[in-house]
């Protein structure tokens, strides 16, 4: 069962994603939070597994709440299934993009998405997958990368890692999913896993949304022409 946390100023905005996820067998709403203070609370209460965190609120907005809740978050390293953010918004993908996947946020949607796409978006990322929404390109990704990834040691972590696992995060980067990373390598489903979480590891990264903004800060993949979405 995924347990999930909704975060949002507007009551009928949060019942209605409650509504939607609480409908599905696999899937339990275990608390609701109107602020980003209320959200920092209930999360240390509730323990969620995703958290659906809105963007722009009163007292402290969702950016601001899901580094704190994920900085003081202890149970990644006790539990298979660490607590993983998904911003929520009604605007479209700007400068807030990069600074939610910075902030370790594991997907960004848009608040229009459809019932059916939110759950998917939800499943994913509880497995330890990123959810980007269509609309967030890798030529944006790259621009906010360039400008506030600047000064720090990439490099050095970067030569971590073999590079069979730098084709694995390029392919990460990409918005491959594993199965499409073993048919374009040529190794197997279980073996690409065994790669991705080695990424992970060498790297001090969360999931897969932190890789791919890894992969632009020290310039492994450059901007594309194509939506990054998986």
């Amino acid at each position: 069962m995924i347990r999930v946390m909704v975060v949002d100023d507007q009551a009928l905005v949060r019942r209605g994603f409650a509504l939607v996820l609480d409908n599905e067998p696999d899937i339990e709403v275990v608390a609701e939070a109107g602020t980003g203070v209320e959200a920092i609370e209930a999360a240390r209460k509730h323990q969620p597994d995703i958290i659906l965190m809105d963007i722009r609120m009163p007292e402290m907005d969702g950016l601001e709440a899901t580094a704190r809740i994920l900085q003081t978050e202890e149970r990644a390293e006790a539990s298979d299934t660490p607590c993983r953010v998904i911003i929520l918004t009604t605007f479209d993908p700007d400068e807030y993009v990069f600074r939610a996947l910075q902030a370790g946020a594991s997907g960004f949607v848009l608040k229009d998405i459809p019932p059916e796409a939110l759950v998917e978006a939800v499943r994913t990322v509880a497995d330890g997958g990123a959810m980007l929404a269509p609309g967030i390109t890798q030529r944006l990704i790259s621009q906010f990368a360039q400008k506030l990834g600047t000064g720090r040691n990439l490099g050095e972590r970067l030569e971590r890692l073999t590079s069979r696992e730098r084709e694995v995060l390029e392919a990460i980067a990409a918005g491959k999913s594993n199965a499409e990373i073993a048919e374009a390598l040529f190794i197997g489903p279980a073996t690409v896993k065994t790669h991705v979480s080695s990424v992970l590891s060498k790297l001090g990264l969360r999931d897969r949304a932190q890789a791919v903004v890894f992969a632009y800060e020290c310039g492994l993949t450059t901007a594309g022409g194509r939506d990054v979405g998986f």
